[in-house]
Protein backbone atom coordinates (compact mmCIF):
# COMPACT_ATOMS: atom_id res chain seq x y z
CA UNK A 1 0.00 0.00 0.00
CA UNK A 2 1.96 3.63 -1.07
CA UNK A 3 1.11 5.88 1.67
CA UNK A 4 0.35 9.59 1.30
CA UNK A 5 2.48 12.14 0.99
CA UNK A 6 1.79 13.46 4.43
CA UNK A 7 1.50 9.81 5.71
CA UNK A 8 4.36 9.31 4.41
CA UNK A 9 6.34 12.13 6.30
CA UNK A 10 4.10 11.15 9.52
CA UNK A 11 5.46 8.25 9.51
CA UNK A 12 8.95 9.18 8.93
CA UNK A 13 8.52 12.05 11.47
CA UNK A 14 7.54 9.20 14.32
CA UNK A 15 10.69 7.08 13.28
CA UNK A 16 13.04 10.22 13.65
CA UNK A 17 11.54 11.29 17.08
CA UNK A 18 11.95 8.34 18.79
CA UNK A 19 15.84 8.46 18.26
CA UNK A 20 15.69 11.10 20.59
CA UNK A 21 12.15 10.74 22.58
CA UNK A 22 10.82 8.15 24.32
CA UNK A 23 7.19 9.64 23.84
CA UNK A 24 5.53 11.04 20.88
CA UNK A 25 2.69 12.17 19.18
CA UNK A 26 0.68 12.61 15.62
CA UNK A 27 -2.23 14.49 14.88
CA UNK A 28 -3.92 13.60 11.88
CA UNK A 29 -7.84 14.41 11.41
CA UNK A 30 -10.55 11.67 11.06
CA UNK A 31 -10.90 10.64 7.52
CA UNK A 32 -7.23 10.94 6.84
CA UNK A 33 -6.27 7.25 7.42
CA UNK A 34 -3.97 7.76 10.88
CA UNK A 35 -4.93 3.71 11.41
CA UNK A 36 -3.00 3.33 7.98
CA UNK A 37 0.29 5.47 9.38
CA UNK A 38 0.80 3.66 12.61
CA UNK A 39 0.45 0.03 10.71
CA UNK A 40 3.15 1.14 8.55
CA UNK A 41 5.26 2.15 11.05
CA UNK A 42 4.46 -1.03 13.12
CA UNK A 43 5.73 -2.72 9.65
CA UNK A 44 8.76 -1.12 9.86
CA UNK A 45 9.23 -1.59 13.27
CA UNK A 46 8.90 -4.98 13.38
CA UNK A 47 10.66 -5.85 10.45
CA UNK A 48 13.67 -3.76 10.95
CA UNK A 49 13.92 -3.78 14.87
CA UNK A 50 12.31 -6.73 15.99
CA UNK A 51 10.43 -5.37 18.13
CA UNK A 52 7.42 -6.42 19.86
CA UNK A 53 3.94 -3.53 19.66
CA UNK A 54 1.24 -3.19 21.97
CA UNK A 55 -1.67 -1.27 20.21
CA UNK A 56 -3.73 -0.10 22.76
CA UNK A 57 -7.72 1.14 22.30
CA UNK A 58 -10.76 1.76 24.92
CA UNK A 59 -13.33 -0.24 22.56
CA UNK A 60 -13.56 -3.40 21.04
CA UNK A 61 -14.51 -1.98 17.73
CA UNK A 62 -11.09 -0.11 17.45
CA UNK A 63 -9.46 -2.89 18.79
CA UNK A 64 -10.80 -4.82 15.55
CA UNK A 65 -10.75 -1.69 13.38
CA UNK A 66 -6.39 -1.46 13.69
CA UNK A 67 -6.20 -5.06 13.50
CA UNK A 68 -7.73 -5.46 10.25
CA UNK A 69 -6.05 -2.26 8.64
CA UNK A 70 -2.86 -3.90 9.74
CA UNK A 71 -3.86 -7.52 8.17
CA UNK A 72 -4.69 -4.89 4.91
CA UNK A 73 -2.00 -2.60 4.88
CA UNK A 74 1.27 -5.28 5.76
CA UNK A 75 -0.38 -8.63 5.52
CA UNK A 76 0.86 -9.17 9.32
CA UNK A 77 -1.51 -10.43 11.99
CA UNK A 78 -2.21 -9.63 15.93
CA UNK A 79 -2.19 -11.35 18.85
CA UNK A 80 -5.10 -10.05 21.05
CA UNK A 81 -5.23 -8.88 24.87
CA UNK A 82 -9.04 -9.07 25.46
CA UNK A 83 -10.91 -10.20 28.13
CA UNK A 84 -10.25 -14.45 27.98
CA UNK A 85 -7.99 -13.53 24.66
CA UNK A 86 -3.97 -13.40 25.58
CA UNK A 87 -0.69 -12.90 23.56
CA UNK A 88 1.02 -14.43 25.74
CA UNK A 89 2.91 -17.42 23.88
CA UNK A 90 1.50 -16.17 20.24
CA UNK A 91 3.92 -16.19 17.46
CA UNK A 92 2.54 -12.59 16.99
CA UNK A 93 4.92 -9.82 17.29
CA UNK A 94 1.85 -7.02 17.07
CA UNK A 95 -0.57 -7.24 19.80
CA UNK A 96 -3.71 -5.41 20.06
CA UNK A 97 -4.95 -4.53 23.38
CA UNK A 98 -8.04 -3.61 25.41
CA UNK A 99 -7.10 -0.85 28.29
CA UNK A 100 -9.97 -2.48 30.38
CA UNK A 101 -8.03 -5.73 30.42
CA UNK A 102 -4.70 -4.93 30.80
CA UNK A 103 -5.16 -1.89 33.77
CA UNK A 104 -5.36 -4.77 35.99
CA UNK A 105 -2.73 -5.36 38.16
CA UNK A 106 -2.94 -9.08 38.30
CA UNK A 107 -3.13 -9.23 34.18
CA UNK A 108 -0.50 -6.53 33.56
CA UNK A 109 2.00 -8.53 36.24
CA UNK A 110 1.65 -11.84 33.61
CA UNK A 111 4.10 -9.49 31.52
CA UNK A 112 8.01 -9.01 32.08
CA UNK A 113 8.16 -5.54 31.96
CA UNK A 114 9.99 -5.32 28.77
CA UNK A 115 7.96 -7.78 26.80
CA UNK A 116 6.66 -4.78 24.47
CA UNK A 117 8.90 -2.57 22.98
CA UNK A 118 6.50 0.07 21.63
CA UNK A 119 3.28 1.26 22.47
CA UNK A 120 0.67 2.99 20.24
CA UNK A 121 -2.41 4.44 21.38
CA UNK A 122 -5.46 5.04 19.31
CA UNK A 123 -7.05 8.20 20.23
CA UNK A 124 -4.49 9.26 22.30
CA UNK A 125 -6.83 12.43 23.38
CA UNK A 126 -7.62 9.32 26.55
CA UNK A 127 -4.14 8.67 27.19
CA UNK A 128 -4.09 11.08 30.72
CA UNK A 129 -6.41 8.71 32.62
CA UNK A 130 -5.14 6.21 34.73
CA UNK A 131 -6.29 3.30 33.04
CA UNK A 132 -3.70 4.27 30.26
CA UNK A 133 -0.73 5.76 32.39
CA UNK A 134 -0.94 2.57 35.05
CA UNK A 135 -0.35 0.59 31.98
CA UNK A 136 2.57 2.92 29.81
CA UNK A 137 4.06 3.75 33.59
CA UNK A 138 4.51 -0.57 33.73
CA UNK A 139 6.11 -0.77 29.90
CA UNK A 140 7.91 1.75 31.40
CA UNK A 141 10.89 0.88 28.73
CA UNK A 142 9.19 0.86 25.53
CA UNK A 143 8.72 4.06 22.85
CA UNK A 144 5.20 5.18 22.66
CA UNK A 145 3.05 6.57 19.95
CA UNK A 146 -0.23 8.35 20.50
CA UNK A 147 -2.35 9.19 17.78
CA UNK A 148 -5.25 11.93 17.61
CA UNK A 149 -7.49 13.94 15.81
CA UNK A 150 -7.00 16.66 17.79
CA UNK A 151 -4.68 17.27 21.02
CA UNK A 152 -7.18 18.66 22.88
CA UNK A 153 -9.24 17.25 25.90
CA UNK A 154 -12.14 18.72 28.05
CA UNK A 155 -10.56 18.69 31.47
CA UNK A 156 -7.84 20.77 30.24
CA UNK A 157 -4.91 18.47 31.34
CA UNK A 158 -2.07 18.89 28.66
CA UNK A 159 -1.13 16.35 27.20
CA UNK A 160 2.24 16.88 27.47
CA UNK A 161 2.17 15.47 30.76
CA UNK A 162 2.40 12.17 29.02
CA UNK A 163 4.18 12.76 25.52
CA UNK A 164 7.37 14.82 25.06
CA UNK A 165 6.71 16.00 21.53
CA UNK A 166 4.56 16.37 18.67
CA UNK A 167 6.16 14.74 15.93
CA UNK A 168 3.79 15.41 13.06
CA UNK A 169 0.47 17.29 12.81
CA UNK A 170 -1.61 17.49 9.51
CA UNK A 171 -4.20 19.85 10.16
CA UNK A 172 -8.01 19.87 9.02
CA UNK A 173 -7.85 22.60 6.57
CA UNK A 174 -4.84 21.60 4.91
CA UNK A 175 -6.35 18.13 4.05
CA UNK A 176 -9.50 20.03 2.90
CA UNK A 177 -7.27 22.09 0.48
CA UNK A 178 -5.35 19.35 -0.75
CA UNK A 179 -8.45 17.12 -1.18
CA UNK A 180 -8.04 13.80 0.88
CA UNK A 181 -11.43 15.79 3.24
CA UNK A 182 -14.71 17.32 1.55
CA UNK A 183 -15.74 20.53 2.31
CA UNK A 184 -17.50 21.81 5.47
CA UNK A 185 -20.47 23.99 5.12
CA UNK A 186 -22.32 25.38 8.21
CA UNK A 187 -25.81 26.53 8.70
CA UNK A 188 -27.35 27.96 11.92
CA UNK A 189 -31.05 27.16 12.39
CA UNK A 190 -32.91 29.72 14.01
CA UNK A 191 -33.35 28.06 17.23
CA UNK A 192 -32.63 29.43 20.29
CA UNK A 193 -31.48 27.01 22.82
CA UNK A 194 -30.83 28.18 26.44
CA UNK A 195 -27.20 26.06 28.22
CA UNK A 196 -26.80 28.39 31.07
CA UNK A 197 -26.63 26.99 34.79
CA UNK A 198 -25.80 23.51 32.89
CA UNK A 199 -23.27 21.98 35.55
CA UNK A 200 -20.22 20.18 34.08
CA UNK A 201 -18.65 16.56 35.07
CA UNK A 202 -14.89 15.64 33.79
CA UNK A 203 -14.87 18.81 31.96
CA UNK A 204 -18.31 18.39 29.94
CA UNK A 205 -21.78 19.02 30.63
CA UNK A 206 -23.41 16.65 31.92
CA UNK A 207 -25.59 14.75 29.73
CA UNK A 208 -28.78 14.23 31.56
CA UNK A 209 -28.58 17.98 32.03
CA UNK A 210 -28.37 18.57 28.79
CA UNK A 211 -31.54 15.99 28.12
CA UNK A 212 -33.50 18.41 30.39
CA UNK A 213 -32.95 21.44 28.13
CA UNK A 214 -32.76 19.81 24.41
CA UNK A 215 -36.20 17.91 24.69
CA UNK A 216 -38.21 20.94 24.43
CA UNK A 217 -36.72 22.06 20.77
CA UNK A 218 -36.80 18.33 19.74
CA UNK A 219 -39.89 18.91 17.27
CA UNK A 220 -38.66 22.50 16.14
CA UNK A 221 -35.64 21.06 15.41
CA UNK A 222 -37.07 17.77 13.28
CA UNK A 223 -39.26 20.52 11.20
CA UNK A 224 -36.51 22.87 10.45
CA UNK A 225 -34.93 19.48 9.47
CA UNK A 226 -37.16 18.59 6.85
CA UNK A 227 -35.92 22.17 4.84
CA UNK A 228 -32.23 20.95 4.58
CA UNK A 229 -31.86 16.95 5.09
CA UNK A 230 -34.43 15.46 3.12
CA UNK A 231 -32.38 14.35 0.80
CA UNK A 232 -29.14 14.14 2.61
CA UNK A 233 -27.54 10.98 4.91
CA UNK A 234 -27.67 12.82 8.21
CA UNK A 235 -26.24 11.40 11.42
CA UNK A 236 -27.39 13.29 14.38
CA UNK A 237 -25.47 13.22 17.70
CA UNK A 238 -27.68 13.54 21.14
CA UNK A 239 -26.58 13.36 25.00
CA UNK A 240 -28.99 9.94 26.06
CA UNK A 241 -30.65 6.59 24.15
CA UNK A 242 -34.13 7.95 25.46
CA UNK A 243 -33.56 11.36 23.40
CA UNK A 244 -32.08 9.80 20.28
CA UNK A 245 -35.25 7.83 20.35
CA UNK A 246 -37.45 10.44 20.59
CA UNK A 247 -35.84 12.20 18.02
CA UNK A 248 -36.44 9.07 15.33
CA UNK A 249 -39.84 8.85 16.47
CA UNK A 250 -40.24 12.63 15.81
CA UNK A 251 -38.32 12.48 12.59
CA UNK A 252 -40.16 9.67 11.27
CA UNK A 253 -43.53 11.28 11.78
CA UNK A 254 -42.34 14.65 9.27
CA UNK A 255 -41.55 11.94 6.76
CA UNK A 256 -38.21 11.01 7.21
CA UNK A 257 -36.31 7.34 7.18
CA UNK A 258 -34.89 7.61 10.20
CA UNK A 259 -33.33 4.57 12.53
CA UNK A 260 -31.95 4.51 16.15
CA UNK A 261 -28.80 2.67 17.40
CA UNK A 262 -27.23 2.49 21.16
CA UNK A 263 -25.09 -0.05 22.49
CA UNK A 264 -27.63 -1.97 23.72
CA UNK A 265 -29.42 -2.47 20.33
CA UNK A 266 -29.24 -6.59 19.49
CA UNK A 267 -29.50 -5.62 16.27
CA UNK A 268 -26.65 -2.37 15.83
CA UNK A 269 -24.33 -4.21 13.23
CA UNK A 270 -27.55 -4.85 11.15
CA UNK A 271 -28.74 -1.24 11.14
CA UNK A 272 -25.96 0.23 10.52
CA UNK A 273 -25.56 -1.61 7.60
CA UNK A 274 -29.04 -1.18 6.38
CA UNK A 275 -27.91 3.01 6.97
CA UNK A 276 -24.39 2.52 4.77
CA UNK A 277 -26.98 0.75 2.27
CA UNK A 278 -29.41 3.16 1.88
CA UNK A 279 -32.50 1.76 4.03
CA UNK A 280 -32.46 4.82 6.13
CA UNK A 281 -31.64 8.47 5.63
CA UNK A 282 -30.68 9.31 8.99
CA UNK A 283 -29.41 7.84 12.27
CA UNK A 284 -30.19 8.82 15.38
CA UNK A 285 -27.32 7.87 18.27
CA UNK A 286 -27.22 8.61 21.78
CA UNK A 287 -22.69 9.47 21.05
CA UNK A 288 -21.99 6.02 19.64
CA UNK A 289 -20.85 6.84 16.66
CA UNK A 290 -17.80 8.73 17.75
CA UNK A 291 -15.47 6.73 16.82
CA UNK A 292 -14.61 3.53 15.51
CA UNK A 293 -17.78 3.71 12.64
CA UNK A 294 -17.07 4.89 9.24
CA UNK A 295 -19.65 5.71 6.63
CA UNK A 296 -18.54 7.73 3.96
CA UNK A 297 -21.47 8.39 2.45
CA UNK A 298 -22.53 10.41 5.04
CA UNK A 299 -23.21 14.04 4.03
CA UNK A 300 -24.54 16.29 6.89
CA UNK A 301 -23.85 16.31 10.75
CA UNK A 302 -26.59 17.39 13.19
CA UNK A 303 -24.94 17.58 17.25
CA UNK A 304 -27.45 17.84 19.64
CA UNK A 305 -25.04 17.19 22.16
CA UNK A 306 -23.54 20.27 22.56
CA UNK A 307 -20.07 20.07 23.88
CA UNK A 308 -16.69 21.94 25.44
CA UNK A 309 -14.28 19.65 24.25
CA UNK A 310 -13.11 20.35 21.07
CA UNK A 311 -11.46 16.81 20.37
CA UNK A 312 -15.09 15.04 20.94
CA UNK A 313 -16.76 17.86 19.00
CA UNK A 314 -13.95 17.06 16.14
CA UNK A 315 -14.89 13.26 15.77
CA UNK A 316 -18.25 14.08 16.04
CA UNK A 317 -18.18 15.99 12.91
CA UNK A 318 -15.49 13.74 11.43
CA UNK A 319 -18.35 10.95 11.03
CA UNK A 320 -19.30 13.18 7.83
CA UNK A 321 -15.77 14.64 6.28
CA UNK A 322 -14.77 11.64 4.76
CA UNK A 323 -14.67 11.77 0.85
CA UNK A 324 -17.53 9.42 -1.61
CA UNK A 325 -18.42 9.51 -4.92
CA UNK A 326 -21.09 12.08 -5.76
CA UNK A 327 -20.54 13.69 -2.58
CA UNK A 328 -18.88 17.79 -2.26
CA UNK A 329 -19.18 18.28 0.88
CA UNK A 330 -20.78 17.69 4.56
CA UNK A 331 -23.24 20.36 5.93
CA UNK A 332 -22.93 21.10 9.57
CA UNK A 333 -26.48 22.08 11.05
CA UNK A 334 -25.88 24.14 13.89
CA UNK A 335 -28.39 26.58 16.48
CA UNK A 336 -28.19 29.64 18.48
CA UNK A 337 -26.93 28.08 21.35
CA UNK A 338 -27.84 30.73 24.56
CA UNK A 339 -24.60 30.65 26.40
CA UNK A 340 -23.06 33.28 28.90
CA UNK A 341 -19.15 31.95 27.69
CA UNK A 342 -17.76 31.60 25.34
CA UNK A 343 -17.05 27.86 25.82
CA UNK A 344 -18.89 26.06 23.83
CA UNK A 345 -17.60 23.78 20.42
CA UNK A 346 -19.02 25.37 17.38
CA UNK A 347 -18.26 24.81 13.84
CA UNK A 348 -15.92 27.13 13.63
CA UNK A 349 -13.61 25.54 16.15
CA UNK A 350 -12.75 22.62 13.68
CA UNK A 351 -10.46 24.90 12.03
CA UNK A 352 -9.90 28.49 13.46
CA UNK A 353 -6.60 29.23 14.60
CA UNK A 354 -7.69 30.71 18.24
CA UNK A 355 -11.07 31.94 20.04
CA UNK A 356 -10.68 35.47 18.19
CA UNK A 357 -11.27 34.25 14.86
CA UNK A 358 -13.76 31.43 15.81
CA UNK A 359 -15.95 33.87 17.57
CA UNK A 360 -15.92 36.11 14.80
CA UNK A 361 -16.31 32.98 11.79
CA UNK A 362 -19.64 32.18 14.18
CA UNK A 363 -21.02 35.47 14.59
CA UNK A 364 -20.80 35.47 10.38
CA UNK A 365 -22.25 32.22 10.18
CA UNK A 366 -25.03 32.95 12.45
CA UNK A 367 -26.09 36.28 10.39
CA UNK A 368 -26.59 33.75 7.53
CA UNK A 369 -29.52 31.80 8.35
CA UNK A 370 -30.64 30.88 5.01
CA UNK A 371 -27.31 29.52 2.82
CA UNK A 372 -24.88 27.25 4.29
CA UNK A 373 -21.10 29.16 4.15
CA UNK A 374 -17.87 27.30 3.64
CA UNK A 375 -16.08 27.52 6.69
CA UNK A 376 -13.01 27.95 4.65
CA UNK A 377 -13.93 31.17 3.05
CA UNK A 378 -15.72 32.16 6.02
CA UNK A 379 -12.27 31.48 8.52
CA UNK A 380 -10.54 33.85 5.57
CA UNK A 381 -12.53 36.77 5.99
CA UNK A 382 -12.80 36.43 10.13
CA UNK A 383 -8.48 36.42 10.49
CA UNK A 384 -8.74 39.81 8.25
CA UNK A 385 -11.08 40.85 10.50
CA UNK A 386 -9.40 39.97 13.53
CA UNK A 387 -5.92 40.97 12.65
CA UNK A 388 -7.22 44.89 11.82
CA UNK A 389 -9.17 44.71 15.14
CA UNK A 390 -5.80 43.51 17.18
CA UNK A 391 -3.91 45.70 15.24
CA UNK A 392 -6.20 48.96 16.57
CA UNK A 393 -6.02 47.86 19.76
CA UNK A 394 -2.25 47.55 19.68
CA UNK A 395 -1.88 50.88 17.58
CA UNK A 396 -0.21 52.75 19.97
CA UNK A 397 2.81 49.95 21.03
CA UNK A 398 3.40 49.02 17.66
CA UNK A 399 3.88 53.01 16.32
CA UNK A 400 6.25 53.23 19.54
CA UNK A 401 7.99 50.10 18.20
CA UNK A 402 8.67 51.74 14.65
CA UNK A 403 10.16 54.31 16.11
CA UNK A 404 13.14 52.55 17.91
CA UNK A 405 16.35 52.92 16.96
CA UNK A 406 17.70 49.29 16.98
CA UNK A 407 18.61 47.02 14.29
CA UNK A 408 16.22 44.15 14.80
CA UNK A 409 12.38 43.86 14.92
CA UNK A 410 10.01 43.28 17.58
CA UNK A 411 8.50 40.25 17.76
CA UNK A 412 4.98 41.63 18.08
CA UNK A 413 5.25 44.03 15.01
CA UNK A 414 6.71 40.75 13.39
CA UNK A 415 3.63 38.72 14.26
CA UNK A 416 1.37 41.70 13.27
CA UNK A 417 2.97 42.18 9.88
CA UNK A 418 2.74 38.60 9.02
CA UNK A 419 -0.37 38.54 10.68
CA UNK A 420 0.61 34.95 12.42
CA UNK A 421 -1.83 34.20 14.80
CA UNK A 422 -0.26 31.04 15.64
CA UNK A 423 2.82 32.52 16.57
CA UNK A 424 0.53 35.49 18.65
CA UNK A 425 -1.09 32.84 20.42
CA UNK A 426 0.93 30.30 21.36
CA UNK A 427 0.82 27.99 24.23
CA UNK A 428 3.60 25.74 25.02
CA UNK A 429 2.74 22.40 25.53
CA UNK A 430 5.22 19.99 26.15
CA UNK A 431 8.04 20.58 29.15
CA UNK A 432 11.14 21.05 26.51
CA UNK A 433 8.86 24.33 24.96
CA UNK A 434 8.29 25.56 28.00
CA UNK A 435 11.77 26.15 28.81
CA UNK A 436 13.55 29.50 27.88
CA UNK A 437 14.99 29.90 24.73
CA UNK A 438 18.46 28.67 24.49
CA UNK A 439 21.27 30.65 23.67
CA UNK A 440 21.80 29.12 19.88
CA UNK A 441 17.72 30.14 19.20
CA UNK A 442 18.69 33.77 20.23
CA UNK A 443 21.45 34.15 17.86
CA UNK A 444 19.56 32.38 14.70
CA UNK A 445 16.75 35.09 15.96
CA UNK A 446 19.36 37.84 15.82
CA UNK A 447 21.43 36.68 12.43
CA UNK A 448 17.21 36.68 10.99
CA UNK A 449 16.59 40.48 12.22
CA UNK A 450 14.35 39.52 15.30
CA UNK A 451 14.89 41.01 19.06
CA UNK A 452 15.24 37.96 20.67
CA UNK A 453 14.77 39.22 24.36
CA UNK A 454 10.90 39.25 24.83
CA UNK A 455 10.62 35.54 23.09
CA UNK A 456 8.90 33.56 26.55
CA UNK A 457 10.40 30.32 25.67
CA UNK A 458 11.82 27.55 23.41
CA UNK A 459 8.77 26.94 22.14
CA UNK A 460 8.25 29.48 20.38
CA UNK A 461 11.56 30.30 19.58
CA UNK A 462 11.73 26.97 17.36
CA UNK A 463 8.12 28.17 15.84
CA UNK A 464 9.35 31.63 15.01
CA UNK A 465 12.99 30.10 13.88
CA UNK A 466 10.48 27.76 11.69
CA UNK A 467 8.57 30.10 9.86
CA UNK A 468 11.25 32.77 9.54
CA UNK A 469 13.57 29.72 7.15
CA UNK A 470 9.94 29.06 5.85
CA UNK A 471 9.46 32.40 4.35
CA UNK A 472 13.39 32.53 3.25
CA UNK A 473 12.60 29.63 1.19
CA UNK A 474 9.36 31.35 -0.39
CA UNK A 475 11.01 34.41 -1.35
CA UNK A 476 9.54 36.36 1.20
CA UNK A 477 10.19 40.06 3.13
CA UNK A 478 12.65 39.77 5.51
CA UNK A 479 12.28 41.11 9.51
CA UNK A 480 14.95 44.24 8.34
CA UNK A 481 12.71 44.91 5.30
CA UNK A 482 9.81 44.95 7.77
CA UNK A 483 11.59 47.42 9.61
CA UNK A 484 12.18 49.71 7.39
CA UNK A 485 9.45 49.88 5.21
CA UNK A 486 7.35 49.97 8.07
CA UNK A 487 8.92 52.46 9.38
CA UNK A 488 8.56 54.57 6.79
CA UNK A 489 5.11 54.51 6.88
CA UNK A 490 4.07 50.74 4.54
CA UNK A 491 1.73 48.51 6.13
CA UNK A 492 1.50 44.58 6.54
CA UNK A 493 5.32 44.38 4.55
CA UNK A 494 5.22 40.66 5.51
CA UNK A 495 2.58 40.16 3.70
CA UNK A 496 5.45 41.34 0.05
CA UNK A 497 7.64 39.57 -1.37
CA UNK A 498 10.92 40.06 -0.77
CA UNK A 499 12.08 41.52 -4.03
CA UNK A 500 8.96 44.35 -4.33
CA UNK A 501 10.48 44.99 -0.68
CA UNK A 502 14.18 45.04 -2.27
CA UNK A 503 13.50 47.37 -5.11
CA UNK A 504 11.45 49.58 -3.03
CA UNK A 505 14.10 50.30 -0.55
CA UNK A 506 16.65 50.66 -3.58
CA UNK A 507 14.35 53.50 -4.95
CA UNK A 508 13.86 55.17 -1.65
CA UNK A 509 17.74 54.80 -1.21
CA UNK A 510 18.62 56.13 -4.75
CA UNK A 511 15.79 59.03 -3.70
CA UNK A 512 18.16 60.17 -1.20
CA UNK A 513 16.74 57.77 1.74
CA UNK A 514 13.16 59.82 0.81
CA UNK A 515 9.63 58.14 -0.27
CA UNK A 516 9.28 59.29 -4.21
CA UNK A 517 6.62 61.64 -4.30
CA UNK A 518 4.46 59.24 -6.64
CA UNK A 519 4.20 56.86 -3.95
CA UNK A 520 1.71 56.82 -1.12
CA UNK A 521 2.24 54.29 1.69
CA UNK A 522 -0.77 54.17 2.93
CA UNK A 523 -2.14 52.88 0.12
CA UNK A 524 0.87 51.42 -2.22
CA UNK A 525 0.39 47.99 -3.61
CA UNK A 526 3.65 46.21 -4.59
CA UNK A 527 1.91 44.40 -6.94
CA UNK A 528 0.30 47.51 -8.92
CA UNK A 529 3.99 49.18 -7.86
CA UNK A 530 2.44 52.02 -7.28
Amino acid sequence: MKLRPYQQQAMENVLAEWENVDRTLLVLPTGTGKTIVFAKTTEIIVGQRNARVLILAHRGELLEQASDKILTATGLKCATEKAEETALGSFFRITVGSVQTLMREKRLKQFAKDYYTHIIIDEAHHALSTSYTNILDYFSSAKVLGVTATPDRGDKKDLGAVFDSLAYEYALPQAIKDGYLCKIKALTLPVNIDLNGIGTQAGDFKSAELDDRLTPYLKDIAKQMTEHCLNRKTVIFLPLIATSQKMCEILNGLGFNAAEVNGNSPDRKQILEDFDAGKYNVLCNSMLLTEGWDCPSVDCIVCLRPTKVRSLYAQIIGRGTRLYPGKSEVLLLDFLWNIDRHELCRPAHLIAENREVAQKMTEKIEEATVIPLDLEFVEEDAKNEVAIERENKLADQLAEMKKRKRQSVDILQYEMSIQAEDLMDYTPAFNHEMAPASQKQKTMLEKFGIFPDDVPNAGKASLLIERLQKRQLAGMTTPKQIRFLEKKGFNHVGNWQFNDANNLIRRISANNWRIPNTIDPKTYNPNEGV
